[in-house]
């Protein structure tokens, strides 16, 4: 009992819980449309440079240790981490079920981590500065592969996710037009106007104040 609940406890760090629960119940997952969902997406200002100034352990010491305290805040703030990839931490909120503040959720979160940064930046010698783009819409959920499978999200909500994180700026949350419609009645915004997102075109954007 104590190894299965070791190896349900490692599945679930994993995959979400109700992919983890059909992976163990009928041996396969199914793919899963969602409507309404929120992603967070982050990355390091300046990365390259820094990585070329510290020794391979600090910079994945770093990173553990920043990453990790991400990992508790999107516990905290409802938001279900997908993926790090290199320096980028990828989450999201309305997977497991159909919520009404996934985009709160997720700034929430943002917040919480830009906080966190700022913080630590005071304390330690590396001084890290993170851009955060924010966009909602429907998805595509799925496990991908049979040795060493991944949960990953598709579609074109996470690709715009993407492009708001580099549109945007150091220290700041940047947010879609889908949005601001979710949240502008909740949290106060920055109308940044038509911006150029590469590989979109001019995309309405906002700074969360």
């Amino acid at each position: 009992m104590a190894e299965q609940k070791k190896s349900d406890d490692l599945l679930h760090n994993i995959l979400p819980v109700n992919v983890a629960k059909d992976l163990k119940e009928i041996g396969r997952t199914i793919p899963q449309r969602h409507k309404n969902v929120t992603i967070l997406f982050t990355d390091f200002e300046g990365f390259t440079e820094i990585v070329a100034s510290i020794t391979e352990i600090t910079l994945v010491n770093e990173l553990n240790d920043i990453f990790g305290r991400f990992d508790e805040i999107v516990v905290e703030a409802g938001v279900e981490k997908i993926e790090t990839i290199g320096d980028a931490y990828v989450a999201a909120c309305g997977i497991e079920e159909e919520i009404t503040e996934h985009a709160i959720n997720c700034i929430t979160a943002a917040q919480e981590m830009l906080s966190y940064l700022e913080e630590r930046n005071q304390k330690h010698e590396i001084k890290w500065r993170m851009r955060v783009g924010i966009n909602s819409g429907p998805i595509v959920a799925g496990v991908v592969g049979k040795k060493k499978f991944r949960y990953d999200l598709f579609g074109d909500t996470i690709n715009t996710a993407s492009r708001m994180e580099s549109s945007g700026e150091p220290g700041k949350i940047n947010i879609s037009g889908p949005t601001y419609q979710l949240v502008k009645n909740d949290i106060d915004c920055e109308y940044r106007g038509k911006v150029y997102a590469k590989g979109k075109g001019e995309m309405e954007m906002y700074f969360v104040k």
